[in-house]
């Protein structure tokens, strides 16, 4: 009787003690070492997983930074201080970091843009840019159905009379909403840059202010006031380049259908 429970009980304990030690040794076999910088680089990242570095996520901005194909001052998230304590595990110098924030290139609300149907399909921008162009006589403008306030993790944007409005007190400059506009009217800037062309429409003039008051109509007046070369007209509609602004207002001040945004100036 009781050679009939040892004898089982001991096959099963010894085939344990054999796939144990065979497990063992493929995990010391197989297994994949771990590079202590990454996991340092990953410790200080903040996990936001937000994507504005250009890479997936966290991990695979770590994985790239040691092999120099990521500086370590892609992550608006962590800002100055996380980019300084990257360079320091990587030995490189950081140097200054530009915070930067959203801005919405647009702003044909339906005051300024003619209303010409009505949308009953998915409440979505992207839905509703496969459908149509959106519920204004403007191609190119915000759609108004929050898609870039729905994937906003720092409640920095939202829809304020069917166009988006950002937050900059908020925003973080992620640019997770940037990334989902079907219509790229949201722009990454430097936060220190306060004039930008809030307009997207590439169309001619005439027909641009066929569809909103406030389009730009590539008359190229600002381009010709701006002094230091910072402001051009392509494709019919104009594009400031920050390097090159200096936030004179000059520009802003000239146009005809004040569609150059000048923060305390508007």
């Amino acid at each position: 009787m009781l050679q009939t429970i040892l004898v089982p009980v001991s096959i099963v304990t010894g085939t344990g003690l054999i796939a144990g030690l065979l497990l063992s040794i493929a995990s010391k076999f197989f297994a994949v070492k771990v590079d202590e910088t990454v996991a340092n680089l990953r410790e200080v990242l903040p996990g936001a997983n937000c994507g504005a570095c250009g890479c997936a996520g966290c991990d695979e901005y770590a994985s790239k930074m040691p092999a120099g194909e990521a500086p370590p001052n892609l992550c608006p998230v962590g800002g100055a201080p996380v980019a300084a304590k990257l360079g320091e595990i990587l030995g490189v110098s950081v140097g200054d970091i530009e915070p930067k924030r959203a801005v919405v290139k647009c702003r044909g609300h339906l005051q300024t843009s003619e209303y010409i149907m009505d949308y009953d399909g998915p409440k979505t921008c992207k839905a509703a840019k496969l459908y149509y162009n959106g519920r204004t006589s403007c191609n190119f403008a915000c759609l108004g159905y929050g898609d870039c306030t729905n994937v906003c993790e720092y409640d920095a944007i939202h829809i304020v009379d069917h166009i988006a409005k950002v937050d900059e007190d908020k925003c973080i400059g992620c640019s997770a909403c940037a990334r989902v506009c079907p219509n790229s009217i949201l722009e990454l800037l430097p936060r220190s840059q306060k004039t930008y062309v809030a307009c997207m429409n590439k169309d001619k003039g005439v027909d641009t202010r066929k569809v909103c008051s406030n389009g730009c109509i590539g008359c190229k007046k600002c381009e010709r006031v701006c002094e230091f070369g910072a402001i051009t007209v392509e494709n019919n509609c104009a594009h400031i380049d920050p390097e090159k602004c200096t936030n004179c207002g000059k520009c802003a001040e000239g146009c005809p259908v004040h569609c150059i945004h000048l923060e305390n100036l508007q």
